[in-house]
């Protein structure tokens, strides 16, 4: 049987099928600040705030759309729609004149009326969801906050809208606030011909198969934000007798206003508080037992029984998605033999010919194609140059910039054809870079070969990963999560930065802060000194004074002069004082930087069409490298920076090296740190396979872990017989990689723009053709060689800084020093308590301070434990992080 609410029939099937949804209406776009707020449920809009409330309304309290008509004879017809289960159209006649009507709103002059009274009524609904009581942490607590400072009135026997929200603000703000009283009441109504609530929430339900709709009219929540009040205020007001209030609220028991401070946190804020109470009274049953409530005691005591009740109706399991098979549930817990390259096999090779076609599909795929491989080509080639020049001094010459760049062409190109991940660029990495340095310490000390030593290390090391690769050990990760992923990813963000404000540090004490400088400053002054002596002895001169004293003078302050500045030009005879190369040097690193960054940022900005932005947007790297180079290299020509390395091509580069050099005991040892280099490979390649595949890129050909990580072990076991230096997945080139090739698309929440990416083309040419390119520079290494060195390492924090986007700890990193009124309505704001959300990011940072103190770390020895430490974040995150915080908000705040 149906239940009767109000005016509508609503069914108890229509209710437990989820039909019945919140309609929030008649929202205006600015607060009382004149502030933009909450556009995505800005319903109702003017232009500009409203005129301060009157209390003398024109028209009855309606909360609908009445439409005030001046009649020909003076007089206003207001015309009304009655309620769903009929229809019926009555005038009627007031007596107020047209002159009765001006004098009402002469109070205030504004543009919203025109001298008969008529309005303009902008309304726009929209759905907003239900609270979910189980995930969202502030449902309980909205109620809970009522509960403890209770505004509620039993029996109103008011049926004006005025006096009931007259009589919830007095018993909510008291009688010493007017100010707040007559903001919340400019801000609850609108002050025109129309008077009605601004913004209202009401429940509304499906009423046949036509798309019609009618409207819960037993009660209404109202709600705005004013600057006056520093907390939030809940008031409930139950009436003797059903009022009416317009063409939706023609039969209302229950009306709810909420008050909050302008700048409150998003999640605390009148809309979240409002979806709170409306989704609780959109429930029938639980209205019927209010109206039950003898005493405000029971009443509270319902209310806590519904929200036990709601919590534990909407319990449900998340479903999480796998990473490592097809399967929607999580990956069980299965090593075999070959098992794991035979399914990323069956996986991949079916869409082997589409890597191909998907990168020439389409005119906007082809343009994507060629500026992502000029974004690779750039990303790639200087990192080669940067690390190549830091391989170069730690090996003395050893791997030079030239087998670097071989490295990658050949790695590159072998992985982009037969790797199952296309999307993953190897490189040559600052960990890779810190490795070869221990290695070549090691034989120092130790009186051994170096390129014997780093070939068998490099061998022993791509048999591990044969090892871990056909044991399907890449399983491991299914426990690895995105803090894990996170924190390596910040981790190596940092790495980058460090080694570019390092360089830039060298830098400064080769040209800047040397004694020749300081020299020539003191030099400079006193030649001041002696042009003024020489001054007042021109003057003696044609005064015709003594001449002879100019001269005595003058030879006085020269001898003077050579004496005092004779220990430090004899100091400083060898160093040489160039600041503008060190100030060059600044303008380049930080103008690469600026230039990429802007323009990477182009497509936010309203300039241009949406084509030339996003076009901009994708060469932002390549633009900022070739002007910035030109800038160094031409522009400033008169400033010699030199060469970043050295272009001479070697002899015989290709030659094998011969392992018999080793003893059998450094073989053994050679073992040690190829297992230990192995774990690095291990955890780095899947850790950028997880950032590529995540979810959230909408990756459609499946994954590749155990496939991917063989063709690493074959590359980099044949770049060891030549001693070239290895590669293997790089953060966060990858994740950029995927970012360059997808359609992103930019949604606003609640005034904040979040980038959502709507499709990847997951093709293998723009890998292929930047390599080749890599491959055709080493024609031309003298030209690279004048790409000044700040411009190498811009790159490096260029590539930092766009890492940051996406990076969810990072985000969270920042809310520590952002407004809680400026919180972005992220799932994890709203399913975690803040405390606990903070108490997680500084777990996340405790252990990248971890993993900094080793990877940055002074002694050689103590760099050897680093890929280590990478893996035990696995562990710490499950057995140790679970203690501190409960799981469902761990599963909030690091799942994908």
């Amino acid at each position: 049987m149906p239940k009767r609410a109000g005016n509508m029939d609503v069914t108890s099937d229509s209710l437990e099928s989820g039909m019945v949804q919140l309609q929030a209406a008649s929202f205006h776009n600015y607060d009382s600040n004149g502030e933009f707020v909450n556009p995505s449920f800005v319903v109702e809009t003017s232009n500009g705030p409203p005129p301060p409330y009157n209390g003398n309304p024109v028209t009855d309290q309606t909360n609908g759309s009445v439409q005030c008509l001046p009649n020909p004879d003076g007089s206003t017809k207001v015309r009304m729609r009655m309620a769903s289960g009929g229809s019926s159209n009555s005038n009627i006649n007031k007596k107020a004149s047209v002159a009765s009507q001006r004098s009402s709103v002469s109070n205030y002059e504004d543009s919203f009326t025109d001298e008969s009274g008529l309005s303009l009524i902008y309304s726009r609904h929209e759905r907003v969801p239900f609270k979910d009581f189980t995930n969202e942490v502030r449902a309980t607590m909205d109620v809970q906050k009522f509960l403890n400072n209770t505004v509620l009135l039993l029996d109103v026997h008011h049926s004006n809208l005025d006096e009931i929200v007259d009589d919830i603000l007095k018993k909510m703000l008291g009688t010493d606030s007017p100010t707040s009283s007559d903001q919340a009441k400019s801000s609850l109504f609108t002050t025109d011909c129309v008077h009605q609530l601004s913004r209202t929430i009401q429940s509304s339900v499906k009423i046949d198969d036509g798309g019609g709709f009618d409207y819960d009219q037993n009660w209404v929540c109202a709600m705005c934000s004013i600057p006056s009040i520093n907390k939030g205020y809940v008031g409930i007001a139950r009436l003797a007798t059903p009022a009416n209030f317009g063409m939706t609220c023609q039969e209302v028991y229950f009306v709810i206003v909420i008050l909050t401070p302008t700048k409150e946190k998003g999640t605390k804020n009148e809309l979240e508080t409002g979806r709170t109470f409306a989704t609780m009274f959109s429930d029938i049953d639980f209205r019927l037992e209010l109206m039950g409530a003898p005493d405000e005691e029971h009443f509270k005591g319902i209310l806590q029984k519904e929200t036990h009740k709601l919590s534990e109706k909407q319990k449900q399991s998340e479903t999480k998605m796998a990473v490592f098979d097809g399967e929607e549930e999580k990956p069980k817990m299965r090593c075999g033999f070959l098992r794991g390259i035979r399914d990323d096999l069956k996986r991949r090779l079916p869409h082997y010919f589409s890597d191909y076609k998907d990168g020439v599909a389409d005119k906007k795929s082809i343009l994507k194609t060629l500026s992502t491989t000029l974004f690779l080509y750039f990303a790639c080639i200087l990192p080669c140059i940067a690390f190549g020049v830091l391989n170069s001094d730690n090996t003395h010459e050893i791997l030079t910039v030239e087998k670097v760049l071989y490295s990658q062409m050949f790695g590159g190109i072998l992985f982009a054809v037969f790797g199952g991940t296309p999307q993953i660029v190897l490189l040559t990495t600052a960990p890779l870079a810190l490795y070869t340095k221990i290695i070549y310490s090691i034989c120092e000390d130790f009186s051994l070969p170096f390129q014997a030593m780093f070939c068998c290390v490099g061998l022993w090391n791509a048999f591990f990963l044969v090892i871990f690769s056909v044991f399907d050990l890449s399983i491991l990760m299914q426990f690895s999560t995105r803090s894990s992923e996170e924190i390596f990813a910040l981790f190596i963000s940092i790495a980058f930065s460090v080694d570019a404000f390092k360089n830039c540090a060298s830098n400064f004490e080769q040209y800047y802060s040397v004694p020749a400088c300081f020299a020539s400053s003191s030099s400079s002054n006193n030649s001041d000194n002696s042009a003024l002596v020489n001054i007042t002895t021109a003057t003696t001169v044609v005064n015709n004074t003594v001449t002879t004293t100019a001269t005595s003078v003058t030879t006085t302050i020269a001898s003077n002069m050579t004496t005092t500045l004779g220990d430090l030009t004899q100091n400083a005879a060898e160093e040489v004082c160039r600041r503008d190369i060190s100030m060059l040097y600044l303008v380049l690193l930080f103008g690469t930087v600026w230039i990429g960054v802007t323009l990477f940022n182009f497509k936010n900005t309203p300039y241009l069409t949406s084509g030339k932005r996003e076009l901009l947007a994708d060469y932002s790297l390549p633009v900022a490298v070739i002007i910035m180079a030109f800038f160094g290299a031409y522009v400033f020509r008169d400033v010699n920076m030199g060469v970043s390395f050295n272009s001479e091509s070697e002899s015989g580069i290709f030659k094998l090296v011969a392992l018999d050099e080793l003893s059998v005991g450094a073989i053994f040892g050679a073992m040690g740190l190829g297992f230990c280099l192995s774990l690095l490979f291990f955890m780095d390649q899947n850790i950028s396979a997880a950032l590529v595949n995540a979810p959230q890129n909408k990756m459609k050909k499946g994954t590749a872990y155990h496939w991917d990580l063989l063709v690493i072990a074959a590359v980099n076991a044949a770049l060891s017989l030549v001693c070239f230096p290895w590669v293997h997945a790089a953060l966060p080139h990858s994740p950029l990689h995927v970012l360059a090739l997808a359609d992103v698309e930019e949604r606003v929440e609640q005034g904040h723009i979040s980038r959502i990416i709507v499709r990847v083309r997951e093709t293998r040419l723009t890998a292929i053709f930047s390599h080749i390119l890599i491959g055709l520079s080493l024609l031309f290494m003298p030209v690279l060689a004048y790409i000044p060195t700040p411009v190498l390492y811009g790159l490096f924090l260029y590539v930092a800084v766009t890492a940051l986007y996406g990076n969810q700890m990072f985000e969270r990193v920042m809310l520590f020093f952002t407004e809680q009124a400026a919180y972005p309505p992220y799932h994890y704001i709203r399913r975690v308590p803040q405390r606990k959300m903070h108490i997680f990011t500084l777990t996340q940072l405790f252990q990248l301070a971890v993993l900094c103190g080793f990877g940055f770390s002074d002694y050689p020895y103590l760099k050897m434990f680093f890929p280590v430490l990478i893996f035990f974040l696995i562990p710490i995150r499950h057995k140790i992080i679970p203690k501190l915080i409960d799981a469902k908000y761990l599963n909030a705040m690091d799942g994908h």
